[in-house]
């Protein structure tokens, strides 16, 4: 974080106490729009390929961070490139968290994609940090996105551990719930909220959302 500190101190803060209270994300923000607006005019710095190897193994985060800076400068789409970002093992939560949202940010179409990706990273890592949390927060973003998908509906489900009982289970059904009336596949999301319900024992909930889905199936025959 050395390079975006003392552009902070060169170019905004005005009082270097107030330094340490930023956190990454805002220090970052800053000097991402401060690089955008100063490199608009400029060539591409990177090519494809040594951006994809920086998001793939860089260790640095200021690297990183410029090469990622560079591609959308370069208005580069590819869903595919910005999954090895997401997958980069260096990258802490917060830094997944500011890549993604200026993604989503910069290209509306990849808002979906990239908030499905976030929340599979976070769902495979939740059980090393807790990060189920920021899991359901991108599955929950990727259903605003598109509120016909099913997808997010389930795959929030399925990262459910009954046990530990993590996500919380009343917090899944409550998402399951608003989406019925939503999605196109409403069959499907009916049976998986019935099977919650009866993995945890409440039978008789159950039965009421899988006989929804059969009455659904058959007035659509």
């Amino acid at each position: 974080m050395d390079l975006i500190q003392n552009f902070l101190r060169k170019k905004i803060v005005k009082n270097e106490k107030t330094l340490p209270s930023m956190n990454l994300a805002f220090q970052a923000s800053l000097y991402y729009f401060y690089k955008q607006y100063h490199s608009s005019h400029l060539m591409p710095r990177f090519t494809i390929d040594e951006i994809r190897r920086k998001f793939s193994s860089g260790k640095d985060f200021n690297e990183i961070f410029d090469a990622f800076e560079d591609a959308l400068s370069q208005s580069i789409q590819d869903v595919e490139l910005y999954r090895l970002l997401f997958w980069n093992s260096a990258l802490g939560p917060d830094e997944l968290c500011l890549f993604g949202e200026k993604l989503a940010k910069e290209f509306p179409n990849l808002a979906y994609e990239t908030y499905m990706w976030l929340a599979s990273v976070f769902e495979v890592t939740y059980s090393m940090s807790d990060n189920f949390e920021l899991a359901m927060q991108y599955y929950r973003k990727a259903a605003l996105s598109k509120p016909e998908e099913v997808q997010p509906y389930l795959d929030a489900a399925d990262c459910h551990d009954p046990e530990l009982n993590i996500p919380p289970f009343y917090w899944l059904v409550e998402f399951l719930k608003l989406g019925i009336n939503l999605v196109k596949d409403k069959k499907t999301l009916l049976h998986r909220l019935s099977y919650l319900y009866q993995m945890h024992g409440d039978q008789k909930q159950a039965d009421f959302y899988r006989n929804l889905a059969d009455d659904l199936r058959r007035n659509q025959n």
